[in-house]
């Protein structure tokens, strides 16, 4: 009867547990594009800072050790000269070791506005699943609700704005008045501010980002308690991991509203244009990666730092299966045989 090998057992293991392999490989991915998109914060030029991303993104998960598959990307191929949606990245083992089959779902640069003016909330951002765990979602809007662990099963779509607000801050056992909607700040939002506002809510409305803004919804502890509005699609499934990771509870449609779209989404095999997503619908892999570094300051994360002897970046890990997320501010030093580390 034949035994394994060594190297057979490895062949099988590795991969199985996706999130313990590859969930630092993705940290140093998201960690790179950060630093070089930071460099080019406050010049004004995004296409620049959303070139810069992309580039190293791309060099860096070809050498991380699997078989990945661009589902949410910067576009279709003829658009986006690399991470297009359908690319391929990642390297094989050089002794012949099988990798894994991974969908990626990215956005080198979420809030390029953001970077280039120099303002907050700019980060890198990657997820991560099993093949076939994460929607290929169509490039167009998603209405979404973002909110919590503690208000699960408490929002609906089709209801009153007001209505939503009253069930959230019944489940946090606050008032209306107490609540900070996150709304991105566009015309199309003008009736959806108006309504938060007479119920009473505060509302935080921001230009770029909602991607960031639902993480932030979902910790307890950042001030945000909802996300309210229409923003982008594939957005919305790299949210929906986020939020499988941290328990919370997301709400997305999306909205079909020209011939094109129609068709597009027929193409893609998604049956019901009105149908209503939770997370798990968007993202439903059984072991899913979340990656993101802050680029400039935001709520969650401190934005890329230089300094004289190195480089400090902030981010956050999360990871689905073994349930951990992880804050992770880290220095990259400078090469040198008088570099120093400083604490704070």
């Amino acid at each position: 009867m034949a035994t394994d090998t060594r190297a057979e057992a490895k062949v099988k293991s590795f991969g199985e547990n996706m999130e313990s392999d590859l969930a630092l490989e993705f940290l140093r991915v998201v960690e790179k594009a950060a630093i070089a998109s930071a460099r080019t914060m406050g010049q004004g030029d995004r296409p620049l800072a959303d070139q810069v991303a992309t580039e190293v993104m791309r060099q860096t998960m070809d050498s991380v050790p699997m078989r990945g598959n661009i589902v949410i990307g910067e576009g279709e191929r003829d658009e986006a000269p690399m991470l297009y949606i359908g690319e391929k990245v990642g390297a094989e083992f050089p002794d012949g070791r099988q990798v894994p089959e991974i969908d990626i779902a990215v956005d080198p640069l979420e809030g390029t506005n953001l970077c280039a003016t120099g303002a907050p909330g700019a980060i890198t951002v990657l997820a991560a699943s099993e093949k076939g765990g994460l929607l290929n979602a169509p490039d167009c809007y998603m209405e979404k609700i973002v909110v919590g662990p503690s208000c699960k099963h408490a929002i609906d779509l089709d209801a009153p704005v007001a209505d939503n607000l009253k069930n959230i801050a019944r489940r946090l056992q606050r008032g209306v008045d107490d609540l900070v909607v996150i709304v991105l700040d566009r015309p199309r939002h003008e009736k959806l501010i108006s309504d938060i506002r007479k119920a009473g809510a505060r509302i935080k409305l921001i230009g770029d980002g909602d991607l960031s803004a639902g993480i932030a919804a979902a910790v307890i502890g950042t001030g945000v308690h909802c996300v309210m509005g229409s923003g982008g699609a594939p957005e919305g499934v790299i949210t929906a991991a986020a939020i499988r990771c941290l328990n919370g509870y997301m709400l997305g449609r999306l909205v079909i509203n020209k011939p094109e779209l129609e068709e597009r989404i027929a193409r893609m095999g998604i049956k019901d244009k009105n149908r209503i997503y939770e997370a798990q619908d968007l993202a439903p892999g059984k072991q899913m990666i979340f990656a993101a570094t802050g680029v400039t300051d935001g709520a969650l994360m401190k934005g890329v730092r230089f300094f004289g002897e190195g480089i400090r970046t902030s981010s956050v890990i999360m990871t689905l299966k073994t349930g951990k997320v992880r804050f992770i501010d880290s220095i990259h030093l400078e090469k040198g045989a008088d570099v120093k580390v400083r604490f704070a």
